[in-house]
């Protein structure tokens, strides 16, 4: 009976081994991907130091914002919380 105990507290961790691999792959992608998209669109970075600045209006913040690929962002922030979601699940 000790025996198979231990087999099953060894599978379980080889599981919780590979789902921590699996998110960490999955949040390095999510991170890979929103890299390539600043990479992609370097002229907004002209535009981004206005938004530091505490001499920028309301109207050129939004303007700033409206540069923003909002279905990127959603897509990196929900793979954000799924990590972090996977992360608090496993402790």
């Amino acid at each position: 009976m000790q025996l198979h105990q231990s087999s099953l507290v060894k599978i379980m961790e080889q599981n919780q081994d590979h789902q921590r691999r699996a998110a960490a792959q999955e949040f390095q992608k999510a991170l890979d991907e929103l890299e390539s998209i600043l990479q992609e669109n370097p002229a907004e970075d002209e535009v981004t130091p206005g938004l530091h600045s505490g001499n920028a209006s309301d109207q050129e913040l939004c303007e700033n914002l409206g540069l923003i690929d909002l279905a990127a962002f959603e897509d990196a922030a929900a793979d954000i919380e799924k990590y972090l979601e996977e992360k608090t699940k496993k402790k």
